[in-house]
């Protein structure tokens, strides 16, 4: 019983005073008797009673009794209740009991005589009466309290509870979040959103979330101009749209949607007419390829989509001199999955790294200054489709594929061909608007979950956003089943629907430069739910080293026949979608489960950059029984519930430490310095696990102080790896790889394929000084952490 009262949140008042009325009557009984040990008092006590029962032998006893307790209860009638919880029943040489069982006749030989009065009558009726309903109103409240006021093990918080989880995720079915899938895309598109975001509000409200509202910023977008823009071939004079349907009227109208849609928003816009240079993936190998036999400046490059980032290689073609950019993705790039028409498919891209570009670094509410920024590169960019690529290289639809083997389109470099491109876009100032509700927390309101999905915003298409915004629906009402029947989480959990994800994250940008200084202090992880279904093969995770076992650990025990789980694929990797912030800014650790299709991660990386055009049943023949999309809530949901209820939080030191020494095995870049500094973050971090871990996961070692100082050590041990600057499109935590291929740290791989042909020995230098900053960083903050833990339990000893 000890162990389960201290680790209830509150204690009643009236229990309080109650429990402080019984311990001052012992006290008052004690100071009457302060010279007396407890040995001397339990003999006072038992030869008063003997002589008590001595005396009830004598005549007249019970005239005396009687006007003793009259006088007693007049003038001690304010101490009844004390005397009913300190009064213990004392122990004669030979109790009653005993003597009952002895002597038969002990009742007739010392029963009392008749009462000589009625007045005494009463008045011993009137006490029995007075005496048993004071102890049935003290019985009422006493079970009262204790019912309300000390929950079962349930109700309770602060407790690993898997039965709990599983209570709740149970109540999450299939059917229901196809239902609610199929709502949202049948909802009328208007202009600005603003009508999925009333009907997501006017749900998550009527089913109990708390305290749901819109934030709303004003934000600058880069939008389709009024007209598609166009490639035409000088020499032939043909003239072609972005899917690669030629100009004119009739195609225009008959795909009208579908080619205005085909842009990169924040491109500079205007026309140039110049030489086409394939660039490959514009990697720096590419371009030092390339400059040796071509001039590059004001020139338009080919570039195909994948392998690095696409602001990164935006940022090298600006640096060579281009003048514009063509962009496709190689038909042999796409998973064998694709659909069949996407030679002819056209996709958007966006420019922006992140927020809205008129207010960069500061959130966009009323007052702030403007800055004008309507394209974020000199460059005209324009994504086209791969038939279209096709044509500018002449070459036949079939012959870039040989039997089963793909050959990937490739410009002679022998061959001229020179073009005019024309980009039109325009920039307004539009309103995006964030859905934020709560469930607030019962022991540390203070400390917060986010869980991120996103809605649709205006100009933009796909169903992907209906998906993610059902999946965390259908959570929010399994959650709220059970707040409604009384419990509620340790930390609260907030759950946000984001708009202008599209456009670069903007929602959640915006929001987070608006409550910056609240999240770096209280945000303890971010669950994201961006693209939930990209395919139906395989369920690839995401998370932070630190959460790599948790989400290890729930995706075995989740995996079933029919959605295959490939073993230790949790991994550590730039992702898409609203994660971007609390990654790179607050340095909060994340989780993301997706499925995809199992030869995606064949194929070259950032292929996700691209957002395709899909039809309304596009997800529907991916998932057609919704199992998929049950099986990403249920694990998504249990992460959060752990994440949100443990008393200690589930993160692991020791993974993040074994994680920097391998981005740093067998890496001919690291020296000794970085693998030294990397062992001694190692043997913190083990120390750190054993000594303060284990103990504090110990329910009977557990103490609410030291529990919560471990924690706040366990939320912020990611921000030690945040860095002030790195190359476009790279994350600043340098925790997350590129991809899944390599395991280096995202700035030395960038660093060494930049150090020979573009960029001095002095760019490796300063890289290899930022990572080892780093790991020092994270290794003096460990040991920090435990100073401070042994100073605490010297003062305790």
């Amino acid at each position: 019983m000890g162990e389960n009262e201290a680790g209830l949140p509150n204690t009643s008042l009236q229990g309080k005073k109650m429990a402080y009325q019984k311990v001052n009557a012992d006290q008052r009984a004690s100071e009457h008797l302060p010279y007396l040990d407890n040995d001397d008092l339990q003999v006072t006590a038992l030869d008063l009673e003997w002589d008590m029962e001595k005396e009830l032998e004598e005549p007249g006893f019970d005239q005396f009794q009687l006007d003793n307790s009259e006088s007693q209860n007049l003038g001690q009638s304010e101490n009844v209740d004390l005397s009913l919880d300190s009064i213990q029943p004392a122990i004669s040489p030979k109790g009653r009991f005993q003597r009952l069982q002895e002597d038969s006749d002990y009742m007739t030989h010392y029963s009392r005589p008749a009462p000589k009065s009625n007045h005494c009558n009463f008045c011993h009726l009137l006490k029995i009466f007075c005496t048993a309903t004071i102890l049935f109103i003290f019985g009422v409240l006493i079970g009262y309290y204790a019912h309300t006021k000390c929950p079962s093990e349930v109700m309770s918080s602060g407790t690993t509870d898997p039965q709990l989880y599983q209570e709740i995720l149970k109540t999450i079915k299939a059917d229901d979040i196809k239902k609610s899938f199929r709502n949202l895309v049948q909802l009328f598109k208007s202009e600005d959103g603003i009508d999925i975001s009333k009907k997501i509000k006017t749900h998550w409200t009527s089913l109990g979330l708390e305290d749901v509202q819109f934030v709303n910023y004003s934000v600058l977008l880069s939008l389709p101009g009024p007209s598609p823009s166009t490639v035409t071939l000088r020499g032939s004079n043909r003239c072609f749209h972005p899917n690669g349907q030629p100009c004119g009227e009739g195609a225009r109208m008959e795909s009208s949607q579908d080619l205005l849609y085909s842009y990169a928003a924040y491109s500079a816009k205007g026309t140039l007419e110049a030489e086409v240079i394939d660039v490959g993936y514009g990697t720096a190998d590419d371009l030092t390829r390339v400059k040796k036999i071509k001039n590059m400046t004001n020139q338009i490059a080919l570039l195909k989509l994948g392998k690095l980032p696409l602001l990164y290689k935006i940022s090298l073609l600006e640096k060579a001199g281009f003048g514009g950019v063509l962009l496709y993705v190689d038909p042999c790039d796409l998973p064998k999955t694709t659909n069949p028409n996407y030679e002819t498919e056209t996709f958007v891209v966006t420019l922006n790294p992140g927020g809205d570009p008129s207010t960069p670094g500061y959130p966009s509410i009323e007052g702030s200054l403007r800055q004008s920024r309507a394209n974020l590169t000199t460059l005209l960019v324009q994504p086209i489709s791969a038939s279209l690529a096709e044509s500018l290289i002449s070459l036949p639809r079939t012959a870039g594929a040989k039997g089963d083997v793909c050959s990937p389109l490739e410009l002679p470099h022998d061959e001229i061909r020179v073009v005019s491109m024309q980009v039109q876009t325009v920039t307004k100032f539009k309103t995006v608007t964030n859905v934020i509700g709560y469930v607030k927390g019962l022991t540390s309101p203070d400390r917060y979950v986010v869980v991120g999905s996103r809605h649709h915003t205006g100009y933009s298409y796909g169903q992907e956003w209906a998906s993610s915004t059902a999946i965390i629906t259908a959570f929010i009402r399994a959650v709220m089943l059970r707040v409604k029947r009384g419990w509620r989480p340790d930390r609260t959990v907030i759950f946000c629907s984001w708009g202008g994800t599209n456009f670069g994250n903007i929602g959640s940008y915006e929001w987070g430069e608006d409550f910056k200084k609240i999240l770096q202090k209280n945000v303890v992880a971010y669950i994201s739910l961006h693209n939930p279904i990209k395919g139906n093969s395989s369920l690839h995770p995401v998370a932070s080293p630190a959460l790599r076992q948790l989400v290890l650990e729930k995706s075995k025990f989740n995996c079933t026949r029919r959605t295959q789980c490939p073993e230790n694929n949790v991994s550590s990797i730039q992702i898409q979608g609203d994660a971007d912030y609390f990654i790179n800014h607050l340095g909060v650790p994340t989780v993301q489960f997706t499925y995809e299709d199992s030869n995606v991660s064949e194929g070259p990386s950032f292929l996700h950059e691209a957002v395709f055009p899909q039809r309304a049943t596009k997800i529907e023949e991916t998932d057609p029984f919704f199992n998929l999309h049950e099986t990403v809530t249920k694990l998504s949901g249990e992460v959060i519930l752990q994440i949100a209820n443990e008393p200690v939080l589930p993160f692991n030191a020791l993974d993040m430490a074994l994680e920097v020494q391998n981005s740093l095995k067998g890496d001919q870049l690291s020296t000794h310095h970085l693998l030294a500094m990397a062992s001694l973050l190692r043997e913190s971090a083990e120390l750190f696990q054993s000594d303060e871990m284990r103990p504090a996961n110990d329910p009977k070692e557990r103490a609410p102080v030291r529990v919560r100082m471990l924690n706040d050590i366990l939320q912020d041990m990611e921000k030690n790896f945040l860095v002030q600057w790195v190359p476009p499109g790279f994350y600043r935590n340098i925790l997350y790889h590129v991809d899944g291929k390599t395991q280096k740290f995202s700035i030395l791989m960038e660093a060494w394929e930049l150090r020979g042909p573009l960029a001095s020995n002095e760019t490796l230098q300063e890289a290899l000084s930022v990572v080892l900053n780093s790991i020092n960083s994270a290794q003096v903050y460990f040991k920090a952490g435990l100073d401070v833990f042994e100073s605490v339990l010297a003062g305790e000893n």
